[in-house]
């Protein structure tokens, strides 16, 4: 049962002001709208509880993530019945969604069980070393404290209040501060009541876990100010992003800021793979383009390739495969209003033709095919941003040396895909060590929608992408985020963290 209300220190707590959320279907619901007062009392009980959640064994933390996943699970027919509602996504979608989630969590779980995410090292005194002796040396990773969370706008429970930064800072070992998206208000709640049945049911201190409803940028703002709060993980947009990134390296400590910003993933067609393979290429570009009505971040947003009649049947096929597709709904009325802005300034860019429109209105949105030279891509920056929806745009190279001007032109990825078949090999050698600077994720003959969460998983890249090129926000290495080395020296065996005692 909803209450409408945040929950901070084991409590749900009223707000002085609230805000009725948009659903895509079905009734709305009146939700307190967060403020600075909440972020300072959800701060001060995070770092209470860091007293003793910091130092909990990882078999503790790992029965927490596994009881939040079970809790989760068992209110699996509510959240779904309220996700569909709010967000206008399928069912199926959510239930799918729904195991990600809390197979993240599992996940998680074991690996910490497993240890080797601390990255333990000793180097063992030697006292009689000549001209000076080495003292004895232990590293282990530590938690770095109170995170907060941003809840994402297109993943109500993957990136959101159980989502995968979350899970990473509470095996760390970090309490957690979320701010809910008021996207998916409800939705957020029901899980935020999963995970503090958890924390009750194991005992742990109230305020490991807060969670804050949104409402306006007045909470996230002082959210990522506030002094106690040691580290950020967020998945937005480029301009939301982008000022709290700078908000939070302006404050008198600055701190790490996360942020998954934005990406257009573009796809290279190699010619031998075009001429052989181009119309079952172009179909499932079609479908990776349109899932979910492009609202991933993995969209493939671009498909560079070489001028030719090979390129007119890719750009042929391409649009029957998108003319088949009706309009989808969009996660909110925002997210709609700006796919259309994105559309208007795509028909409006100098030397780009409409291939295929439709109109799109209220929150529906219809996919688009545009398409434009190698010349012009490389002469206008505005080609190479994110339209979050079903858009796509053609690059017609002139010849592979401008293929590879434009890969050297492009600013950071979470991907770039290459479609190669053995032909390709030498024209993909040159691009590869290109692309590697460009994305964190490198993928042949495939499409990057569909992201596995394991521990070879990086979803992350150089900025825009995400404004820590070292890190990930999926996958097991996404812990790492919220950990910091703790190097001791001499330390009595009985002072050391149990992880990294003498018999380690």
């Amino acid at each position: 049962m909803l209450t409408g209300k945040h929950l901070i220190a084991g409590h749900w707590r009223d707000g002085e002001h609230t805000f009725k959320s948009s659903p895509a279907e079905g009734s709305a619901h009146e939700f307190a709208i967060g403020t600075p007062v909440e972020v300072e009392l959800a701060a001060e009980a995070a770092e209470a509880a860091f007293a003793s959640y910091g130092y909990t064994s990882r078999a503790q933390r790992a029965a927490f993530l596994d009881r939040i996943a079970d809790e989760i699970d068992a209110r699996g027919d509510e959240i779904t019945e309220i996700g569909s509602q709010e967000t206008g996504l399928p069912q199926a979608r959510l239930i799918g969604e729904r195991a990600r989630t809390v197979g993240q969590l599992r996940l998680f779980a074991r690996h910490i069980e497993a240890g080797d995410y601390l990255d333990r090292r000793h180097d063992a005194a030697l006292p009689d070393r000549q001209p000076l002796p080495r003292p004895d040396l232990r590293l282990m990773q530590r938690p770095v404290g109170p995170v907060a969370v941003f809840g994402a706008s297109n993943f109500p429970l993957a990136f959101s209040v159980a989502g995968g930064d979350t899970a990473s800072a509470l095996a760390a070992g970090c309490p957690v501060v979320v701010k809910s998206h008021s996207a998916h208000p409800g939705t957020g709640e029901i899980v935020a009541q999963a995970i503090d049945a958890a924390r009750r049911a194991l005992e742990l201190h109230p305020g490991v876990f807060a969670f804050i409803q949104g409402g306006n940028r007045e909470a996230g703002q002082a959210l990522v100010q506030q002094p106690l709060i040691k580290a950020v993980g967020f998945t937005g947009s480029l301009a939301g992003g982008r000022a709290l990134f700078d908000l939070s390296t302006r404050r008198p400590e600055p701190i790490p800021f996360f942020g998954e910003l934005g990406s257009v993933n573009p796809m290279f067609l190699l010619p031998q793979a075009l001429a052989v393979r181009g119309a079952g290429i172009a179909k499932g570009w079609a479908a990776s383009l349109t899932m979910g009505a492009g609202q991933f971040c993995t969209n493939p947003g671009i498909a560079i390739l070489i001028d030719g009649s090979e390129s007119d049947a890719f750009i042929d096929t391409t649009k029957q495969a998108l003319a088949t597709v009706a309009p989808q709904t969009m996660l909110t009325d925002g997210m709609a209003d700006a796919y259309r802005a994105g559309v208007v300034r795509m028909e409006g860019a100098t030397g780009v033709e409409e291939i295929l429109g439709k109109v799109c209105e209220q929150r529906q949105a219809a996919p688009y095919l545009f398409v434009t030279s190698g010349r012009e891509w490389l002469e206008s920056a505005e080609l190479g941003e994110e339209v979050f929806g079903p858009l796509g745009l053609v690059v017609r190279a002139a010849d592979f040396d401008e293929m590879l001007k434009i890969a050297h032109a492009l600013q950071g990825q979470l991907t770039c895909t290459l479609h190669l078949d053995p032909a390709d090999a030498p024209q993909a050698r040159q691009l590869l060590p290109v692309l590697e600077r460009k994305a964190g994720r490198l993928l042949a003959n495939g499409f990057p929608t569909g992201v596995e969460v394991s521990d070879a998983m990086v979803h992350g890249g150089p900025y825009p992408a995400s404004t820590n090129f070292g890190a990930t926000s999926v996958g097991t290495m996404a812990i790492r985020r919220f950990l910091r080395p703790v190097c001791y020296q001499n330390m009595p065996a009985e002072l050391l963290p149990a992880d990294i005692g003498a018999d380690v």
